[in-house]
Order: C-alpha cells, then structure tokens, then sequence
C-alpha cells in the first residue's frame, strides 16, 4: 500500500529538504521534485498536496522558475512559501513587486487563527522573513490573512480552489509556531491521516526487500556506521542467509574504528549475517596518491569501494543486488533531487562509476532523513548506543584531510581525533553536541616546541549543534575543554604544533570541510 504523500516542488530555496522533513515529522510521507518536473507525472503520482518552495529568484523576471498555471485547476490543495508565495500570486493574476522595505529575520505577524492554516496558532506570532519582494496585489479570488508591520499580504487564501500561500518560512525552527502551520495544511486543508511511521515503514520494506530478492544473492556494503548497520539488518530480517556483508577497511576509518566495526557484525557479534572484512588500506592509499582536489577524492573513493565489492562477489560466487546504505539528503546534495545544485558527491550516489557489476543497487533507506534511519534502527532493536554512533562520511577520513591523503596525515587526524572524543565525553556533552571531529589542516605554521623552532601542522576541531544536519550551528564549547583537547593534541600527536576551533555554521560552510 502506497503512503499519502505530499510533493514539495522546489523553485530553488535552500530550505527544501527542511519543508520535507517537517512534514514527515506531522507523520504524512514528502518528497522534492524540480520545478521541470511534468505536470503528468505530477498527476500520476496522486499526491494529497502540493508545497512551493522558496527560492532567491523575481517572480516577474522573465528567467525565474515558473510552471504551468494547470497545476492550480487540478483540484490539489498547494501551499505557496515565500518565492512559492509570490509566483503563485503572480501567475493568477496579482502583483509583485520590490518591497519598499526589506524584512530579514523574526518578524511579528498578525494572523487570523480563524482560518485552517492558522488554526491553534497565536493572533501575533513569529515568523521568519526573507524577502528583497513583496505581494503588491493578491490574485482574484484570494483574501489576505495575515500581516506584519512592512507586509501588507504575509499570508493569503483561496479556500475554494485550496490555494494558501505564505510570505515567511514556516519549516524554519525561527518560526515557532510554524510545524503547528504545516500540520494544519497537511492534515485540515489536505485532508491526509498521517500513515507515515517508521514501524510500518519497517515491515513493508522487509516484506518488499524479500519479494525483490527472491532466491537472489545480496552483498551488503557496510561500514559500521549507522546507515550502513540499518541497511544491512533490514536485509538480514529480510533475506536472511542469502546476504554476505563485507566491510571494507580502506584505512580511512577513525582509530580503531575496524575492529569495533567487526566486533559488533562480525563472527563474535550479536548478528545472524556472514560478514567479510577486506583490508584494503594499501590499494586505497595508492589511489589517492597525489591527489588534493576533494571531489575527485569522493569519485576515487566511491570507485574503488564498488571495485571491491566486484571482486568480494566473484569470490563468493553469482551475487544479483548491491545494498547500499544511501540516504535522502545523500540523494538531494548530490544533484538528484529538487533543484539543488551539487554541494558535493556522496561516495555512494553521484560518486558511482558509470559501470557497476551488479544486476541492481538496492537502497533500502533512501527516502529516509537521517533522523527517521534512527528511528528505524530502534524499531529494528539495534542497540541505542549504535544508533546514535558519531555520523561519518561515507569517503572517511578522506575528506577530514585537507589535500594529498597518506597514511601519515592518516594516523595524524586519527589520533587528534580520538583525543578530542575522549575529552567530549569526559566532560560529559557527547549526548548534547550532534556531530564532532578533528579535521587535518593542509596549513603548516611555525611554532616553538623544546625551545625548539617547529613548522608543522595545524588540527581543525568541529563542533555543532543540529536537529536535521541540513542548517548546523557551531556549538560553543567551554574554553577549558577545548584548551586542555588543544594541549593534549599538540603533546600527543606527532608533526602538530596548531590547533584551531572552527566557529563557522552551516549555511555558509558545510558540516565535513571537503
């Protein structure tokens, strides 16, 4: 049975992925799709509503995205958001034009609470605006319902036609009251019951795995981190013995982090499946040598791994499917998705060779946020501590090392890094900080050291704070920890007489540096 579903047409906003998730968390299935998607294939996919995104286009430039004013008589209820706002008015019939004053930031809006999208929500709430335009005149058939003190048409409706359309961002945390808006769209206006959970998600997709793999062999790429661990006790429960794991130690893993992947999936583990372990540290090593471009790593990287499920399937015989613990931001960063341009490769999406020796990937998690493969997990009984496990890159280390990746800079970051965990946890903020790590700099300074000159390499620590890895805040960690994680790492690490903090968020800097 197919889940209701809500498509978020994306016009180019950098919040798409958020407007998704946040209807997922109302427990009603999203999706993104581009603008250029067809108007048919729109239709064919039945959707209960339709959500516009923004986008830092003009609606009244002749070169913005825009669609077919069809889309408004198919009787599906739509929700346009800022750019989405304005292109929708401006497609029926109303005016937009440059905002006499621009509103940036929390914004108090009145709103009439006596209308479906205002439901339970306060008369003055708090929005978060973004706009250089505004709504000028709203289209025929529309009435205004809600404003702010420089926004004469914050929020409108047609509630014949099903038509709402908001200025701000309700998907943004800045807009407190903005998921109880969503939910009111999705649910009041929609109509949807919310089928969306991850118990029922679980079950139909072990049942639809093993109607797809049949008698099928399956080869399962892990790499011990919680996507991967999903994916392959989705297949265990699915398939059972007809799926082989091979964990490949390419020798960009964190310290030790080999062995503890095998001592939870391996032989000695609590798992039921047959798992591999290829040391291949050498073979990746001497793939990267010389190479600084950290794109190219990612495609390096992303190659070699399916060359060595290759060979690991003809060791093991005919093998029918790939598993792969893609995931959906994997899928929207790497250009697949929406309208967004490629922020960078994920080893296991844009970065696949155009030849794989399999009859198909199998990509059980990849419609699903990282904090629903959580949600999943625990609803597989895999232990809490796994499920919560440090996310890591599927390139490793690779791209924690700014340039030429060898085996020295390796164990340099490795170390670095587990002397900065040790101290997180000691000071007890593991469970309060949503992703840490030491990162290799390709920057060498002076230093004194023994009353000894030095030139030598600084260590990049990162910190932040997140609820969706999509936007990311630097977590302000007290000056005593990072002063005694700087001491230790300039005393224990060989070759490193700098450390930094890097303070930037995401947006403008991207969670991994490469």
């Amino acid at each position: 049975m197919e889940n209701e579903k809500i498509i978020v047409l994306d016009f180019g906003g950098q919040y798409n992925q958020l407007i998704a998730r946040r209807v997922r968390e109302c427990n009603v299935y999203c999706e993104i799709a581009s603008y250029r998607t067809d108007l048919e294939e729109i239709k064919a996919q039945h959707p209960k509503g339709i959500i516009f995104t923004g986008g830092p286009n003009s609606v009244y430039d002749p070169a913005s995205p825009t669609y077919t004013k069809e889309i408004f008589e198919l009787g599906i209820p739509i929700l346009g958001i800022c750019y989405g706002a304005q292109l929708m008015m401006h497609l029926l019939g109303g005016r937009v034009g440059r905002a006499p004053v621009r509103e940036y930031g929390k914004i108090e809006v009145q709103v009439d609470t006596n209308t479906a999208l205002f439901t339970d929500v306060s008369p003055s709430t708090i929005c978060w605006m973004s706009h250089n335009d505004y709504i000028e005149e709203i289209a025929p058939g529309f009435t205004v319902t809600a404003h702010s003190a420089h926004c004469p048409a914050a929020a409108m409706q047609d509630v014949s036609r099903g038509l709402y359309a908001v200025q701000f961002h309700p998907e943004v945390l800045h807009t407190p009251e903005g998921k109880k808006m969503l939910s009111n769209f999705v649910y009041q206006v929609c109509g949807c019951h919310g089928d969306w959970k991850m118990d029922t998600f679980v079950e139909s997709t072990i049942a639809s795995l093993r109607a797809k793999v049949g008698n099928g062999r399956v080869l399962c790429a892990l790499s011990g981190g919680v996507d991967s661990s999903v994916a392959a006790v989705l297949l265990s429960k699915a398939v059972g013995n007809q799926l082989t794991c091979v964990f490949v130690d390419t020798g960009l893993m964190r310290k030790n982090e080999g062995d503890e992947v095998e001592a939870v999936f391996g032989p000695e583990g609590p798992y039921q499946l047959h798992f591999i372990r290829v040391n291949a540290q050498e073979r990746f090593f001497s793939k990267l040598a010389g190479v600084t471009d950290p794109e190219t790593k990612r495609k390096i990287i992303g190659e070699e791994f399916i060359r060595v499920f290759e060979e690991e399937a003809k060791k093991i015989g005919a093998v029918d499917f790939l598993v792969q613990g893609t995931i959906y931001p994997d899928v929207v960063e790497s250009g697949l998705g929406g309208e967004s341009t490629v922020i960078k490769s994920h080893h296991n999406v844009g970065g696949l060779p155009d030849y794989v020796d399999f009859k198909e990937i199998i990509e059980p998690l990849r419609n699903l946020f990282k904090d629903e493969v959580r949600q999943a997990g625990l609803e597989l009984g895999i232990p809490h501590y796994l499920v919560y496990r440090q996310p890591f890159p599927g390139p490793g280390l690779g791209i924690r090392i700014i340039g030429e990746v060898t085996p020295d800079k390796v164990q340099m970051v490795q170390e670095a890094d587990a002397v900065f965990r040790e101290e997180v946890a000691s000071a007890g903020l593991d469970t309060q900080i949503n992703q840490y790590f030491a990162a290799l700099t390709n920057m060498h300074s002076v230093g004194v050291m023994g009353d000894e000159r030095t030139y030598d390499y600084a260590i990049a620590l990162r910190a932040v704070t997140t609820t969706d890895f999509m936007t990311a805040e630097s977590a302000e960690l007290p000056w005593e920890l990072l002063g005694k994680v700087a001491n230790r790492i300039v005393n224990e690490v060989p070759h490193v007489n700098r450390v930094l903090y890097d303070c930037t968020g995401k947006p403008p800097a991207t969670i991994e540096f490469e």
